[in-house]
């Protein structure tokens, strides 16, 4: 009998997003080694970092990796898990290995948020996010809610219904942001930008913001990981096996959104990661979710820290929108991925 988890797949890939991350707050226009930016890090341990404090270092090469560096690392990872979590549970309940975070169109309708913002010039702020972040999450979620509702005809609801609904939703929402550009030519270049994705202004504010969302739904995901490893057999075998897959698939879709809302409300836009990831996971550790969903974890978090890494220095002083990075690296999979469906079906 196969164990359910491995903790030294864990470990491992801890160690490899820890050192991404340390890599990463290293790398910069200000160059400092990796034992320099370790020792940084450790100082803000209470009772621990004191003694290996480096007066050479000074309060400016600290604040550029505390200040600076550090958060925008942090969001990068958050929401790097967060789509990769959200995109394994999709593929799961969806049963379909192309199913992604964005599926539903909550990135259209954050996108629509962000553009309403921009163009009527709010200014409120919470928790560290600005009228574009909270407009993308209320747009988020108030799109996930009409797709819901579109979708849910009578008592039931299938992942047909959803899939469709999101596809029409997403559609019209679209649509919606091209009218919007039309009239305010002067915010094209800003709204195609945040549609992109990036972290440039990342806080801790924001990093302690997601991380709750991030820390919520992956014990969620986690507690029914075991359920949804019934649904791979199919809906109808689910159910004589006990489980009540309908409500299973409202706790995690409403669970999902909610999680992928509050990680585009903090970096824009950012697709691939939560489709390569999981996919790349499950071939390496097989289907099993209780393994899928906490090395998706890991392993898109610190996918996207090493893209965003390369995104703000492939081009310095110039910034790369991170999405574009991931697309670099998604779409050449994403088109593999057809062809060998394509080649099975043959």
């Amino acid at each position: 009998m196969k164990k359910p988890f491995s903790w030294i797949r864990f470990l491992a890939l801890s160690a490899l997003l820890f050192i991404v991350m340390l890599t990463a707050v290293s790398v910069g226009s200000a160059e400092l080694s990796v034992a320099d930016s370790f020792l940084i890090l450790l100082q803000k341990i209470p009772f621990v970092g004191e003694p290996f404090m480096l007066p050479e270092h000074g309060a400016v090469y600290e604040k550029i990796v505390w200040e600076v560096r550090m958060p925008r690392v942090l969001l990068s990872a958050l929401t790097g898990g967060a789509l990769a979590v959200v995109g394994a549970v999709y593929q799961g309940i969806f049963l379909n290995s192309l199913a992604d975070p964005h599926i539903l169109g909550v990135s259209s309708g954050a996108a629509l948020g962000a553009t309403a913002a921009m163009l009527t010039g709010a200014s409120v702020s919470f928790f560290g996010l600005g009228a574009i972040g909270l407009f993308a999450f209320a747009g988020a979620l108030l799109t996930v809610f009409a797709v819901y509702c579109v979708a849910k005809p009578g008592r039931g609801i299938s992942a047909v219904h959803l899939l469709l609904a999101g596809t029409a939703i997403s559609t019209l929402l679209s649509s919606m942001i091209s009218l919007l550009m039309t009239f305010h030519h002067e915010q094209i270049v800003r709204v195609y930008l945040w549609t992109m994705g990036s972290f440039s202004s990342a806080s801790w504010e924001k990093a302690a913001f997601l991380g709750v969302f991030v820390l919520f739904g992956t014990a969620v995901f986690w507690s029914g990981a075991g359920r949804l490893n019934i649904m791979l057999l199919g809906e109808e075998e689910a159910k004589c096996l006990g489980v009540d897959t309908g409500r299973l698939q409202r706790v995690f879709i409403l669970v999902s959104s909610v999680l992928v809302a509050a990680a585009v409300s903090v970096s824009g836009i950012i697709g691939f990661v939560g489709l390569i990831v999981p996919h790349c996971v499950r071939i390496i550790c097989g289907p099993d979710n209780r393994k899928v969903i906490p090395y998706s974890l890991l392993a898109g978090a610190a996918f996207l820290v090493a893209c965003d890494t390369a995104a703000r220095t492939m081009a310095s002083p110039t910034e790369i929108p991170v999405g574009v990075v991931t697309s670099l690296f998604g779409a050449p999979y994403f088109i593999a991925l057809l062809l060998k469906k394509r080649g099975k079906r043959s």
